[in-house]
């Protein structure tokens, strides 16, 4: 399969920017977390897997609506079906076929971790085994999670101006965003400078918005209700649950899946936020490495 960068074109007549890295018979595909984020926080996952031994061929692609790949105006009514899980479950698996892969491993970071939950689930056929990276199977528990994130990092005045900021929906208020970030950097990204960078924000907020809101710590908009409790048992392949030690997902609800999903194992990856393949990358591609060999090796348990 051809390396480098290829635009491939969907059903619906949009573009989708991917790119596949490394080389062998096993492939892993990668989705990025948002709604609206990228792929780039994937893009050197084929170098450290081949480093760990891995002849891995990992395929990356930008989600409709996201920064690399087309961007449709969602205000128009032909567009109406496209902010749905649904179309973007039925995304990921239009991208296998179009980049010609089977039998695959399925990574998704945060909103991507619920795609690959989704996936697993509807098109659970094709895979050879999920991972499923700082996500969790519901967001109820999510929402007490942050709130006790918040409270943590944060003195009780400043949780109480949050809320006020919240409740008014004052989004762009600078206070409220400067406390954001004091989050970010204890919860989200906690490897400061974070990279990539960019001169503007890559955020696609068409996208980001009706399912998340303005920011991680609150939950305005579809994802409210996302709940696979009654569910995920259903998964039935080898599935990696991979959270990291200090960031916003519940660790005790990553510890649940792990025993809820019949063959799963757990690997928090310590020192770490929502983005662990950037706060400690070493543990937490040691951890991914492990897991695919164990499956290759029909060693898992």
């Amino acid at each position: 399969m051809k390396t480098g960068t290829t635009i491939i074109e969907l059903d619906n007549g949009y573009h989708l920017w991917t790119n596949t890295q490394g080389s062998g018979k096993i492939h892993l595909l990668a989705l990025h977390g948002g709604p609206g984020g990228n792929h780039e926080y994937w893009e050197d996952t084929a170098k450290r897997l081949a480093a760990r031994g891995l002849d891995i061929q990992v395929h990356m692609y930008d989600q409709l609506g996201s920064w690399y790949s087309d961007q449709p105006d969602f205000s128009d009514p032909k567009n109406a079906n496209i902010l749905t899980y649904d179309y973007y479950i039925d995304e990921v698996e239009e991208v296998r076929q179009k980049l010609g892969i089977d039998d695959f491993y399925l990574i998704g970071q945060s909103w991507g971790g619920a795609l690959t939950q989704l996936y697993a689930l509807k098109y659970g056929q094709h895979l050879k085994g999920a991972i499923i990276s700082s996500m969790t199977d519901n967001i109820e528990e999510y929402v007490v999670s942050i709130n006790q994130r918040r409270e943590e990092a944060l003195p009780a005045d400043a949780v109480a101006y949050m809320k006020t900021v919240e409740a008014a929906g004052n989004w762009e208020d600078a206070q409220y965003q400067s406390y954001v970030q004091i989050l970010n950097e204890q919860y989200v990204d906690r490897k400061q400078p974070v990279l990539p960078t960019h001169l503007i924000s890559t955020m696609a907020t068409d996208v980001y918005g009706p399912f998340q809101g303005d920011n991680e710590f609150v939950v305005t908009g579809k994802l409210k209700e996302f709940d696979l409790r009654d569910q995920i048992q259903n998964i039935t392949v080898p599935t990696l649950v991979t959270f990291g030690g200090h960031e916003t997902m519940p660790v005790a609800t990553a510890e649940r899946m792990a025993k809820q999903i019949p063959h799963a194992r757990l690997a928090i990856t310590p020192d770490a936020g929502h983005h662990a393949m950037m706060d400690n990358p070493d543990v937490y591609y040691d951890n991914l490495a492990q897991f695919i060999n164990d499956v290759e090796k029909n060693t898992f348990k």
